[in-house]
């Protein structure tokens, strides 16, 4: 079996509605014009049949035929029953002819490893397809994508044809890849095989240091946090009010014998018929169960008058007793707490003035790339202001890690060997952004076989599809994708699980939200997408969501106006208004 064809194999790439059919109805003609001979290829995912009911040839292939070859003096075709599997695209290939033909165009398949064109209507709000497709070489559109290839006008079939006509010139045969497919491959990993591959590997922290109650936000607990006290340290008064004695509850007037403040006590025991003003906080007298809020009393000089018909009274109301909140000797927090500002509260409430804490995890930051150049520094051509290495140290930061940045890294293999050399030594994770796809100057993969271990390297997902997981000895090693967008993705899914756990953080789990879908929405079968949508509270007290429009893994300007990601499982096509779907809030992460 031959395993390429002596012809240039061209496809086009588009989603459905882009008019891929009615362009090639139109570009055709113009490429025969040129004397260029078309064969085409056209992927199906629905059934057909291109024979007749009721035809000689219909009936003998209904009786057990198969091929079954029809010919007349115009035309032939061969009819073939795939009921076991069908064939793939490079053995349709091979069923084409060189000898008749000088190019096959192909309407599908875009997720084989050939060379294709990109189609792209801007009315229609569509991802650009090239961003995570490497074999897209020129791009037909209405609109100014930010790239180097070729754009082509959409509507001008002529300047389409004249690029297919010089590109037909230089074109080599295709061949069949196989080291480049790992990147389209159906048996590439899905999200969350990725993740238990990423959690199976990371160990968490053992270190542990004690530090002082101000610098304990962000920290994880390494020890329970028993109290040593009770909260409330006494019973004592829910509100403004009198106290009083349980048995007195028939009783409307009460002598007034005392005021007590929260800090202070009244000092004697409380007797039948008496009541004290007392304020919220301050501790109930001996014998005193109940108070009654002052806004329900009248008062008479010494003596206050509660209007039981109005107001009835009930034992212990508006009281707090004694440990309620937390007792004595009792779990206030287990091993594995992360420190946030309620629980950084709680433990001052208990008059603790330090824990002990996993010690912060050190992590090894640098971006990759010519084109990349620090933020303040004046523009260059053809350069681009490093993003992406800010944007993770944020949110580093906000999972109390500490970073250690190595910059930029120039695409030079013996720089970032250099560099990975000594970020293993010094950290215990390191993460890098760029330089993880099959670009001549995408050298992570490399350097990473020769020093380390590559656990995984591309995943099925949308954006983020080429994410490096590997390991050097006991670090492990992020190689984040090179696009803004797909950075974020695969930190907030990949990297900040994986970085909890090995703080030591215990059963974290990053919220999800059911919202109903407030347009249609269409994704890949087997892949995950992650679209960057606004959702909001109908009056229905529903939760909706839209998609904030262009969702280009370039565009960082979508992940500031969303304040969630859409999540579509790798079983789902497509979601129609008003369906159910997944949602990931935003808010409290980035």
């Amino acid at each position: 079996m031959r395993q390429s064809t002596p012809l240039p194999v061209l496809g086009f790439a588009a989603f459905s509605g882009t008019g891929k059919t009615t362009l090639l109805e139109a570009l055709l003609p113009k490429l025969l014009q040129k004397g260029v001979r078309v064969a085409m290829i056209k992927h199906a995912h629905h059934n057909f049949d291109i024979d007749t009911p009721g035809k000689d040839s219909f009936r003998l292939r209904k009786a057990g035929a198969n091929p079954m070859l029809i010919s007349s003096n115009f035309r032939n075709a061969m009819m073939t029953e795939t009921h076991d599997e069908p064939p793939s695209f490079y053995q349709l290939l091979e069923r084409i002819s060189p000898d008749s033909v000088d190019l096959i165009l192909v309407e599908g398949f875009k997720d084989e490893t050939f060379p294709k064109i990109e189609l792209n209507r801007n009315t229609l709000k569509k991802p650009w397809l090239f961003e995570d497709d490497p074999n897209i070489i020129a791009l037909a559109c209405d609109s100014v994508p930010k790239t180097d290839l070729p754009l082509l006008d959409i509507n001008d079939i002529s300047g389409i044809c004249a690029f297919i006509f010089q590109w037909i010139q230089k074109s080599p045969p295709l061949k069949k890849y196989n080291a480049s497919c790992d990147a389209f491959s159906k048996d590439i990993l899905s999200v969350k095989e990725g993740l238990k591959i990423i959690l199976e590997h990371i160990k968490p922290q053992s270190q542990t240091l004690n530090l002082p109650l101000e610098k304990l936000s962000h920290h994880v607990l390494s020890e329970p946090l028993i109290s040593a006290v009770n909260v409330p340290s006494t019973t004592n008064s829910a509100m403004d009010g009198y106290a009083i004695l349980s048995q007195d509850l028939t009783q409307e007037r009460f002598k007034l014998v005392g005021e007590i403040h929260a800090g202070h006590e009244y000092a004697l025991a409380l007797k039948k018929g008496e009541c004290v003003k007392i304020m919220t906080g301050a501790p109930l007298p001996k014998n005193a169960d109940t108070v009654v809020m002052k806004e329900q009393a009248q008062t008479e000089k010494e003596s206050v008058f509660f209007n039981l018909t109005k107001y009835p009274i009930t034992k212990g109301q508006n009281v707090r007793e004694a440990g309620e909140d937390i007792q004595k000797g009792g779990l206030v927090f287990p091993v594995g707490t992360r420190i946030c500002a309620a629980k950084l509260g709680m433990i001052a409430s208990l008059g603790m003035a330090s824990a002990s804490v996993f010690s912060p995890i050190k992590v090894a930051l640098f971006s990759t790339g010519d084109e990349v150049q620090n933020p303040g520094t004046p523009p260059k051509e053809n350069c681009i202001y490093d993003a992406n290495r800010q944007t993770l140290r944020a949110m580093l930061t906000k999972l109390g890690c500490e970073i250690l940045d190595f910059g930029i890294i120039k695409d030079q293999k013996t720089a970032l060997e250099e560099v990975l050399h000594q970020a293993k030594k010094e950290a215990d994770i390191i993460i890098s952004s760029g330089g993880v796809s099959v670009g001549e100057a995408d050298h992570i993969k490399t350097v990473l076989e020769k020093q380390g271990k590559i656990h995984f390297w591309h995943l099925n997902m949308r954006p983020g599809r080429p994410l490096v997981f590997g390991s050097f000895e006991t670090c492990p090693f992020f190689g984040l994708p090179g696009n803004p967008v797909a950075v974020m993705v695969t930190f907030l899914e990949f990297v900040e699980p994986a970085l909890r756990q090995m703080q030591g953080e215990h059963l974290w789990k990053p919220q999800r939200l059911t919202a109903l879908a407030q347009e249609t929405l269409y994704s890949k079968k087997g892949r995950t997408e992650y679209i960057r949508g606004i959702y909001s509270i109908n009056h229905k007290a529903q939760i909706e969501v839209q998609t904030i429009g262009a969702q280009g893994s370039g565009i960082l300007s979508s992940m500031n106006e969303a304040n969630c990601l859409i999540e579509i499982s790798p079983e789902t096509l497509k979601i129609n208004k008003n369906d159910a779907l997944c949602i990931i809030p935003l808010n409290t992460r980035l």
